[in-house]
């Protein structure tokens, strides 16, 4: 079964947002609100876009641009919706 891992959320972000790799998404930044770690919503709608193409999904965008989401709650989002999708 497909997972997304912190890992590979962490490649998406710093690939969409250009970020480096100091911006860590690691321990207790998993809990961290996007916004706190400097992500803004043009980050996330293409985070969300590559996730979908990726992982064969579709995220709410009402939820994803949740300014306070977390890395933690979007992994569990994207976790729970790939395993509602398998048989």
């Amino acid at each position: 079964m497909p997972e997304l891992t912190i890992t590979d959320l962490r490649r998406i972000m710093q690939e969409c947002a250009g970020q480096d790799e100091s911006t860590d998404m690691d321990g207790g930044s998993l809990h961290s609100s996007f916004e706190t770690l400097g992500y803004d919503s043009l980050a996330l709608l293409e985070a969300s876009s590559v996730i979908e193409r990726s992982y064969g999904i579709k995220l709410p965008d009402d939820t994803v641009l949740d300014a306070q989401m977390t890395p933690g709650e979007l992994l569990a989002l994207v976790n729970t919706a790939l395993t509602a999708r398998t048989p």
